[in-house]
């Protein structure tokens, strides 16, 4: 499952893991889309990879031939399936995430009890604690003429912000940073330790549901507490714990990796940091832009049945990549796709995912990406990253820079 070889065909045997489709897989996703648009490994426990926007899209719109049960990138072994299947929590809810990891009716009825909360109008309600929170990191660093511009700026945002949202103990947002890196990154090599921390979590929200389950109150939990299901029956405490799960996996590593890899683009393409700092008014587009172009989030669909698609046989029960960041290069779709226009018009990226599964928190992600940056560059308009040979990514399921040394102005 960890066969760690080199690559030597990536139609047949790619690798999401290798080190050099981490720091920069567009290669591999032009070499693909010529000659095997559907790609196939057996490596971590085998998937496939489609790289073309248009069949991406169209899988990823293929529920439930492609089940949302199972959203992680690679497969855990058989005897940790066994070990699994043995948690009566598993064996009731699977994946416990929704409405992300069901397919309907239970992914229409959990969806439509969260998305009140992530309207545009609704996550206004956050912008002036994440103003506040960006200006206060940066009070911590701004003096010290260098910066960790991921670990220190870009990381301590979303986990804060969902802490905030889901008014739960900001003091453990370390933890809760954590706790999705063992999901995520850590975990997806490590299934032991993702299986501790699936459990940490999930006993973590377990109490913060009974707490709410006793002192009910106008905030988010009590709220999903309050809902009804397709039966208008109360909803069930577990499926709370599972939306609660999701926030944290989904809310965190996604949008501190498209802050920092906004902030590593500016910090090694000055032409487009200084555009940006005389036209501040195109950030709107330049955050779609970097989007399109960063896009950190790559999801697992698993085959229900035999599919075909596009003359390639995708037998039941094998994993799919909705490779959204390889569709959003595609050249049938983007002038220039990998370049980055700060104002590109008609940008149509799928960064948020398509279909039903599309992000529902895109309007409180884009609201955190554009307070962090606008502020940085308010505050720190000159900056430039100052070991771009040091800067480490993490890939596979998330993808973005994980340590980025800024040389602050302060220190030339």
């Amino acid at each position: 499952m960890t066969d760690t070889a080199p690559v030597e065909d990536w139609a047949t045997d790619y690798d999401i893991f290798d080190p050099d489709y981490v720091r920069d897989p567009a290669p591999v996703w032009d070499e693909l889309r010529g000659g095997c648009p559907v790609a196939h490994t057996e490596r971590w426990g085998g998937s496939f990879l489609p790289t073309r926007y248009d069949d991406v899209q169209a899988l990823a719109k293929m529920v439930p031939e492609l089940s949302s049960g199972d959203p992680l990138v690679t497969t855990p072994p058989p005897e940790i399936i066994e070990e699994l299947l043995m948690d009566p929590v598993f064996e009731k809810y699977g994946a416990n995430a929704a409405p992300i990891s069901e397919d309907p009716p239970v992914h229409g009825w959990t969806r439509r009890l969260l998305l009140p909360h992530f309207t545009h109008k609704a996550v206004q309600a956050h912008r002036q604690y994440t103003l506040d929170l960006a200006n206060r990191l940066i009070d911590g660093f701004i003096d010290e003429g260098t910066v960790d511009a991921a670990g220190q700026y870009a990381q301590q945002i979303p986990p804060r912000v969902i802490a905030h949202l889901m008014d739960v103990d900001e003091s453990r947002v370390d933890d809760f940073t954590y706790w999705v890196q063992c999901i995520l990154e850590l975990g997806l090599s490590d299934v032991q330790l993702r299986l501790k921390y699936r459990r940490v979590i999930r006993d973590y929200f377990r109490e913060v549901v009974e707490e709410k389950q006793a002192n009910p109150d106008d905030g988010f939990v009590s709220a999903l507490l309050a809902g009804t299901d397709d039966q208008g029956e109360p909803v069930d405490p577990m499926r709370v714990v599972g939306m609660l799960n999701l926030q944290l996996i989904a809310g965190i590593d996604t949008t501190w990796s498209s802050i920092g890899s906004a902030l590593w683009h500016f910090g090694t393409h000055p032409a487009d940091r200084e555009r940006m700092v005389a036209e501040p008014d195109l950030w709107p587009s330049a955050i779609e832009e970097l989007l399109r172009f960063y896009s950190p989030v790559t999801m697992g669909r698993r085959a229900a049945a035999d599919v075909e698609f596009g003359g390639v046989t995708i037998p039941q029960g094998s994993k799919v990549l909705m490779n959204f960041p390889a569709a959003n290069r595609d050249p049938e779709v983007f002038e220039r796709p990998d370049e980055v226009i700060l104002d590109r018009p008609h940008n149509r990226h799928i960064a948020f995912g398509a279909g039903i599964h599309r992000c529902a928190g895109s309007n409180l992600a884009r609201l955190e990406m554009d307070i962090a940056l606008r502020t940085w560059f308010e505050r720190i308009p000159d900056f430039e990253v100052s070991e771009p040979g040091e800067v480490t990514w993490a890939g596979g399921q998330v993808r973005g820079p994980r340590y980025l040394p800024v040389r602050l102005p302060s220190n030339p």
